[in-house]
């Protein structure tokens, strides 16, 4: 199956690209057999003395554009003629990043029997780790880490494996990577966990999972804000009503005094705000401006939410 992202776009019209390379038309013959599965092609090219790692100008050689095209046999033929497994293209990607990119598990499996490096990273800092967990490559995920592959390695946003899980919402795969010694409260640059994460995208099933794991449920990020409140401040109901059921503070303040109830009523959410007040949140809280949760909700204008809230308080 081809998953579709900014990346295989790019990546995509690099691979086509063989015609604008400057090399010889031998050369550039070569890719293209290696990227629409022309074995025989391939072999008496080869025999002729093409180079096997023969790249165009973006640095993409045949292997890639065989895994790429998801063409095993290409594939196999040039590993055995010595294509080398860890060539890098000009953004940093490898031949084991484009099969998790397309989610090529058989090509993979094939890229680490020959020494594929599993450290490789894209330019974005992604390993094969990271893009097989953002896709739910649970049976990729699991064969990386079979290989010794590391769980703890970060992108450029300080982001691992487990949190790309999390944030693209794969409950399954989040589950291989805790089994697989994925640290649970490791923390991106902006601190937050993949908990934090799985509640701003509101994948309530991932916080299931997280939380059954272990995760602490009023873990703060760098601005002292929880999972709670960033599901909340999102208008991710599901999410906020199952961190809610599982226990999480309702009335913690972030940095700025800002409470789940508060941000309800920023978000002008009258079912937020309901559930909110149900599960004991406090309307007299003030943040650090001394607004409470009735102010923001009357400059927010949401006649809705301030009758709520006058409900609440007349009870």
């Amino acid at each position: 199956m081809k998953f579709i992202n900014v990346i295989t776009l790019i990546l995509g019209m690099l691979l086509v690209s063989t015609s604008i390379a400057g090399d010889s038309e031998k050369e550039k013959e070569f890719r293209l057999a290696a990227g629409i599965g022309d074995v025989e092609t391939l072999q008496r090219l080869l025999d002729e003395g093409v180079p096997v790692d023969t790249a165009n100008k973006f640095g993409v050689t045949a292997l890639m554009m065989a895994i790429q095209n998801d063409n095993l046999e290409a594939t196999a033929l040039l590993l055995a003629r010595g294509a080398d497994v860890n060539a890098e293209a000009r953004e940093g990607c490898t031949a084991l990043t484009f099969a998790a990119e397309n989610g090529h598990d058989a090509l993979s499996a094939l890229l680490l029997e020959r020494g594929a490096n599993l450290n490789a990273k894209t330019r974005a800092g992604w390993d094969a780790m990271m893009i097989a967990s953002r896709y739910g490559l649970t049976d990729m995920v699991e064969q990386l880490l079979f290989k010794g592959a590391n769980t703890a390695s970060t992108d450029n946003n300080g982001r691992t494996a487990l949190m790309h899980a999390a944030e693209k919402g794969h409950p399954e795969t989040i589950a291989m990577l805790i089994k697989g010694g994925s640290a649970i409260e490791a923390r991106d640059k902006n601190g937050a966990s993949a908990l934090l994460i799985a509640a701003d995208k509101g994948n309530a099933t991932s916080i299931d999972v997280l939380l059954d794991a272990g995760a602490d449920i009023n873990a703060t990020d760098n601005d002292g804000a929880t999972a709670l409140i960033w599901a909340v401040g999102q208008d991710h109901l599901q999410a906020a009503e199952r961190l809610i059921y599982r226990g999480a503070n309702v009335n913690q303040q972030d940095a700025d005094g800002v409470t789940a109830l508060m941000e309800a009523a920023s978000v002008r959410s009258e079912h937020l705000v309901f559930l909110l007040l149900r599960n004991g949140a406090d309307q007299a809280i003030h943040d650090n401006n001394g607004r409470d949760a009735m102010e923001i909700a009357k400059k927010r204008r949401n006649v809705r939410v301030v009758t709520l809230l006058e409900e609440a308080a007349n009870h």
